[in-house]
């Protein structure tokens, strides 16, 4: 199970790394979206400063979840995230909702088994 922690742990940063990194370079293509709503939402939030703060807290939170510091920290700063990625998807932009699944399920699963950690918080 440790080795599952990890992987899921390593995999998520890097996921985190590259989709934070690209809202400021660019790198990948432009998302397609089905649902006009769904693009001139998107397109909204990336003309403000919205999008560039999501993108640096991703990129921080990928960077401790690969270097293994902080990862309670970077779970817990990664939940509001993961949950609004979520519900932009399912109730936006559907059939686009894999990768966004992918990092809700994961960060809940991470925080999960971190839960220890949080005992003090409540």
């Amino acid at each position: 199970m440790n080795k599952l922690i990890i992987v899921l742990r390593i995999v998520l940063g890097a996921m985190l790394i590259v989709f934070g990194s690209n809202k400021f370079i660019g790198f990948l293509p432009d998302f397609e979206f089905a649902n006009p709503e769904a693009g001139i939402f998107f397109g909204a939030l990336a003309s403000s400063y919205v999008l560039k703060t999501v993108g640096l807290i991703e990129v921080i939170v990928g960077l401790l979840l690969l270097v293994n510091k902080a990862v309670p920290f970077a779970l817990v700063v990664l939940a509001p995230i993961s949950v609004n990625i979520i519900l932009f998807h399912s109730t936006l932009d559907p059939a686009n909702i894999g990768p966004a699944a992918f990092v809700f399920l994961v960060n809940a699963f991470l925080i999960f088994k971190y839960w220890d950690k949080y005992k003090t918080l409540f």
